[in-house]
Formats: structure tokens, C-alpha cells, sequence
């Protein structure tokens, strides 16, 4: 992963959610991922998750660790 990473706005974010643009981004602790090509986010909902969001709290919850996330390409911090 870069170390220079663009930062984006939770609102910039938001728009990444398979429907307002065609890019399918999550976050993660600070860290925004492009889940766009992943046929597990197809327009922009997994399960009851949706895109354009932080998912940090949400993964607690869910059946996986956080090691999914390396699957994908960091794109960006999300600046509080």
C-alpha cells in the first residue's frame, strides 16, 4: 500500500456508492478501498452492508476478519 495515499471526505465517500458514481469504495480504519470489481459488492451492497460508508464498526460483526481487505486496492484516508 502507498504511503501517500489521497484523503477524502466522508461525503466523497458517500458518492462512491455503486449508484451516485460508478466506483465502489468502502472504508476501513481510516482506509478507503476500491471493492468495485469484487462480485460480492454488486451495486454497491454486500449482504446488509452498503458502499459509500466506514465499515470499521460493522466488521465486528461480520463472518471474516479484516485480512479481506487486502484483497482490495487502497485508494484513499478518510478524513474525519
Amino acid at each position: 500500500m502507498s504511503s501517500i495515499l489521497k484523503e477524502f471526505t466522508r461525503n466523497q465517500l458517500a458518492l462512491r456508492n455503486g449508484q451516485d458514481k460508478e466506483e465502489i469504495w468502502v472504508a476501513y480504519e481510516g482506509v478507503i478501498y476500491d471493492v468495485t470489481e469484487s462480485r460480492l459488492w454488486r451495486k454497491g451492497k454486500h449482504y446488509e452492508h452498503w458502499a459509500g460508508q466506514d465499515l470499521t464498526e460493522e466488521l465486528k460483526d461480520a463472518p471474516h476478519t479484516a485480512r479481506v481487505f487486502q484483497k482490495f486496492k487502497a485508494v484513499g484516508k478518510l478524513i474525519v
